[in-house]
């Protein structure tokens, strides 16, 4: 019964990140690459826009009982994807970066830029 549940889990993910792409290509952005995985961390979507390289987590809540989808995103988390990417621009050219928070709320969608930096972590 427990694969069901992350199964279900999963799939809520990858939808979340598939309406999150959605959402930021219409305003401009360019997905690069989704779920960049390293040990110890992950990164949702990797979009560019212009030249900045944008490194973005999704999170969901279909409920707020815990605080909602921001408050998720812990400073642990913050640092897991700090780690992810510095891995991804290991042998990359060096580029502007941020990182993003794509909340999504029930069926309220909030991108917030700059969400945290590299230093914060």
């Amino acid at each position: 019964m427990q694969a069901k549940t992350n199964d279900t889990t999963t799939q809520r993910g990858r939808e979340a990140e598939a309406r999150a792409a959605r959402y930021l290509e219409r305003c401009g952005l360019r997905e690069i690459r989704r779920n960049f995985r390293i040990r110890g961390g992950e990164i949702d979507l990797i979009c560019r826009d212009g030249k900045t390289l944008v490194f973005i987590e999704v999170r969901q809540r279909s409920r707020a009982d815990f605080g909602g989808a921001a408050a998720s995103i812990t400073a642990v988390k913050q640092r897991r994807i700090v780690l992810a990417a510095r891995h991804y621009l290991l042998g990359q050219p060096e580029d502007d970066c941020r990182f993003d928070c794509v909340l999504i709320d029930g069926e309220r969608l909030e991108w917030i830029k700059d969400a945290f930096a590299a230093d914060d972590c």
